[in-house]
């Protein structure tokens, strides 16, 4: 590990109700086919790109005017359209497609191509859109839980596209990976996030990590599976560094509280 390498600044400056408008702030956002989490309507709200990942569209037409129960569904569910819905399609029910086609909603169906997953195909469109030249974040929401299977290509996905920042997120916390081939630093909302948190070296064992800001910090820790694996470990403050051989998934929890509306 050298010390030359450069540093990758990590913010969750996202879950703020109000987010700094440069371009280090923005993301797009990609809906799969899981519960939404609480904060759906605000990373909705500040996405500069809004795509549903096939099955991802039923939830957003069926879950999100759940988070405003005082106001009439339908306005809600033509307030919260996707620009973007791509997948196999063969989740999505036919009424929910029909309305947001009738809304002007962009509808790129892949059934043809059963060797990616749903969120790759959402990754790539995102790719090689113009928010890509903006070195955009792309967060994506239902990516955890349910079947472990969906959950570990999910994680793959991570590691098929290593120079693009993807976040994934559930209601309790979030993952990203941490490529080696720089120094991280990892800046916290102590009121949005942790204590609990996690550095997992998923694909190859790690000879040597180091952290600072941990509770229980590495000092060039081999972490392998079958060996050590730093889980349930906690953050101190609000800066955490990680410099690592390998690639390795970081995680932390978030808090639960109802501050995460726009």
């Amino acid at each position: 590990m050298s010390s030359m390498e450069e540093v990758m600044i990590h913010s969750s400056s996202f879950l703020l109700p109000s987010i700094p408008a440069d371009k280090a702030s923005a993301y797009a956002i990609v809906v799969l086919n899981q519960n939404l989490p609480r904060f759906t309507p605000l990373l909705w709200e500040h996405a500069k790109l809004r795509l549903c990942a096939d099955g991802g569209a039923n939830r957003i037409y069926d879950e999100l005017p759940l988070f405003f129960p005082h106001e009439d569904a339908l306005l809600i569910r033509n307030r919260y359209k996707p620009d973007v819905i791509k997948g196999d399609m063969d989740s999505i029910r036919p009424d929910v497609l029909n309305f947001y086609v009738s809304l002007g909603t962009k509808v790129i169906d892949e059934s043809h191509d059963q060797d990616t997953t749903d969120l790759d195909k959402c990754i790539l469109f995102i790719r090689d859109s113009t928010l890509n030249q903006e070195s955009c974040r792309i967060l994506a929401t239902g990516a955890l839980g349910g079947r472990f299977d969906h959950e570990a290509g999910n994680l793959n996905v991570l590691y098929r596209y290593p120079d693009t920042r993807i976040i994934l997120l559930s209601d309790d916390c979030l993952i990203q990976l941490l490529p080696k081939t720089h120094r991280h630093e990892i800046r916290v909302q102590p009121s949005l996030q942790g204590p609990h948190c996690g550095l997992i070296p998923i694909g190859a064992p790690s000879a040597k990590t180091t952290t600072t800001g941990l509770q229980w910090d590495l000092n060039n820790t081999e972490m392998r599976f079958g060996g050590l694996v730093s889980t349930s470990n906690m953050v101190k403050g609000e800066k955490i560094t990680v410099e690592s051989d390998s690639d390795l998934l970081w995680t932390i929890s978030i808090k639960k509280q109802d501050s995460t509306r726009p």
